[in-house]
């Protein structure tokens, strides 16, 4: 065998070599990594699709949480127009009430006014007599039989007539 044989087949064994070589890479990338790389890409794809359904899930609570907020603003709405209705309500009841208080005080008030105009009539009326009285008595002391008999026909011709003095 000459060297070119030896030349040659160190060649083929090379060839041969890297054939296997490249046989037993595709051997064992099918049978191992080709399995954990489908696997790697099952586990993404289902990721994935679970962020995608919580996206859709969220999407949905989004939506959900805007109604929820329009609604809880339409209820703000209403209460907040029901509460100025009723504080309408309430103060034209507090002011009617305090209306018909005030109306009954003024009158209680005048009562007690003209009970107190009679009272000090009758009192002042009293206190006039009384003084009257005791100036008649003063002056009945000092009066002759002649003015005496003057006043009582006074007197009694007044009373005929019905008439004061």
């Amino acid at each position: 065998m000459t060297d070119d044989t030896y030349i040659k087949i160190a060649v083929w064994s090379q060839v041969v070599a890297s054939i296997l070589f490249v046989v037993v890479l595709v051997f064992l990338w099918r049978r191992y990594l080709t399995p954990a790389v489908v696997a790697a890409q099952a586990r993404k794809n289902q990721e994935i699709l679970e962020a995608q359904q919580r996206r859709d899930a969220a999407k949905a609570g989004i939506e959900t949480a805007r109604a929820t907020v329009a609604e809880a603003e339409r209820d703000a709405r209403s209460i907040d127009a029901r509460a100025q209705s009723d504080a309408r309500a309430l103060r034209e009841r507090i002011a009617a009430s305090a209306a018909a208080e005030a109306e009954r005080l003024v009158r209680n008030a005048e009562g007690e006014l003209e009970r107190s105009r009679a009272a000090a009539r009758e009192a002042l009326r009293a206190d006039l007599v009384a003084k009257a009285v005791a100036i008649a008595r003063h002056g009945a002391k000092n009066v002759d039989r002649t003015t005496d008999r003057r006043l009582i026909d006074e007197a009694v011709d007044t009373a005929e007539r019905g008439s004061r003095p």
